[in-house]
């Protein structure tokens, strides 16, 4: 399979994903969630959704589960807009990259706060 395919679907998964989340999944219990990032495997039968969720540890444990339990759902959706051969399974994984991000910009600011000098 061509890697410029498997990027083309690759973006337009991470598309669809997001718009389903965002419209057809209608479930209360599902907090803020930001789509981060699609792997496709080669073939394209299997998908990685990297998603970052905020809220509470209680809140973004709750939102991961039901994203976990929704990717039947989901893949069935993906399946209904998307003109593939094989409709790859889905297999959500929380993105912790902006909590790194957060407290790398945290460490910086009480190091620039130590640094600077007082009047």
């Amino acid at each position: 399979m061509s890697s410029a395919r498997v990027e083309r679907v690759k973006r337009q998964l991470l598309r669809e994903v997001t718009t389903i989340l965002k419209e057809d999944l209608k479930d209360p219990r599902i907090g803020f969630v930001t789509v981060m990032q699609a792997d496709l495997s080669p073939d394209m039968r299997n998908a990685k959704i990297f998603v970052s969720i905020m809220g509470t540890p209680e809140e973004q444990a709750e939102t991961f589960q039901v994203l976990t339990h929704a990717a039947g759902f989901i893949r069935i959706q993906i399946g209904h807009r998307m003109r593939l051969r094989y409709t790859p399974e889905i297999l959500f994984v929380k993105d912790e990259s902006i909590v790194h991000v957060d407290r790398v910009l945290q460490l910086l600011n009480e190091i620039k706060t130590k640094e600077s000098p007082h009047d």
